[in-house]
This record gives structure tokens, sequence and C-alpha cells, in this order.
């Protein structure tokens, strides 16, 4: 259980993410509902792949506000091999496939450093952009964690939905909401993208 002073951290943390992401996107008309029957299914099992994407993304922006000025690399390749073999072993636990669910981490994780090094550039040339406070990084990796355990457990829901014909033309509205929904700006709807990527090629 986290600690009173851990929750204080992490409170002050999130505040800094919601700054960050919470840039108004230009204002567009919401995708069309999803049909009634088999589209409907879809979209209702890829809407929570993309969300839970946005979400893991919102950490970018705590990670490199954490690891600002102490010469901490955006790539961390020990840590990135601890996630995916730990979402390997949730995987097979939940009856996913862990193979399908390591490709599609992997490019969360990939999406993830390049809002990092987005932001990091942003903040070379702009320091006044730059957060005011250092989130702890220990804190921020156990909400990584968390998200990427539901993550594998969507991922393990739906192979259905992301083998469909219709799962590119779904995920692509579900992402269309998600980012309105949560206000995403350019670099992080890029990203979003990109951490998506492999979904529907990955029930194949």
């Amino acid at each position: 259980m986290r600690t009173p002073s851990s929750a204080r951290r992490f409170a002050a943390a999130g505040a800094v993410a919601i700054t960050l992401v919470a840039i108004p996107a230009a204002a567009a008309p919401p995708p069309p509902a999803p049909a009634a029957g088999p589209g409907h299914g879809t979209y209702g099992r890829l809407h929570p792949l993309a969300d839970l994407s946005a979400r893991r993304l919102a950490t970018a922006d705590l990670v490199a506000a954490a690891k600002r000025g102490t010469g901490s690399p955006v790539d961390d390749p020990a840590r990135e091999k601890r996630v995916l073999d730990a979402v390997a072993r949730q995987a097979r636990e939940a009856g996913g496939d862990p193979g399908v669910t390591v490709r599609i981490l992997r490019d969360q994780i990939e999406a993830n450093k390049q809002v990092q090094r987005a932001l990091r550039s942003r903040w070379d040339v702009e320091p006044s952009a730059a957060p005011a406070q250092s989130p702890d990084l220990g804190d921020v990796r156990h909400e990584i964690n968390r998200v990427n355990t539901e993550l594998v457990h969507a991922i393990a829901d739906s192979p259905a939905a992301r083998a469909a014909p219709s799962c590119g033309a779904e995920l692509t509205a579900a992402k269309t909401r998600v980012r309105r929904d949560r206000h995403l700006d350019g670099v992080h709807a890029a990203a979003l993208t990109h951490a998506l990527r492999a979904v529907c090629a990955a029930g194949m």
C-alpha cells in the first residue's frame, strides 16, 4: 500500500501530467457512433485498448519530468526487458497470447519514448514550458505497471475484435474518440497511433 506521502507525491505528479497533456485539440465533430451488431462489439473491445493506451502515454510526461536534469536517458533497455517479461507472464496467466501482448506493449513503450523525446526537445528550446515539479519516478513506474496489467487483460479479451475485418475502421473511430475526450495534442495523438499500430495485425 502506498504511504500517504507517496500518495501526495503522485497526486502532485498527476497535476503535472494534466497540465502537460490537457492541451485542447482543434474542435472537430465526434466520429459517428458505431452501429449495433458485430461492429458495435468490435468497437466495444477496441475502445478500452485505445483509452488505456492514452492513459499510459500520459505517464510519459511524468517520466520526462522525473528524469529532467538527472542525466537519465530516455532509453532504458533493462527496464524495458523487465516490463516485457512481466506482461508476457501476465498474458499467459490471463489466457492471452504472450507474443501478441509483447508486440503490442513494445509499441506502447516506443510511443511513450516518442513523447518523452518530444517534450525534452521542447523544454530545451523553451525552458519556461518545463514543469516546476519533479515527480517520483518510482511512483510513476508503479502507475505504468498498473496500466500495463489492464492492457494485458484488454488484449486477452479482444482476439476476435482484433482479427475482425472491421478492426482498422473501428480502431480509428476509437482513437478519434479518445483523442477528443482526452484533449490530446498533436504529439500525444501521433504517439497514440504508434502505440496501437500492431493491434489489428496482431489479431490475425
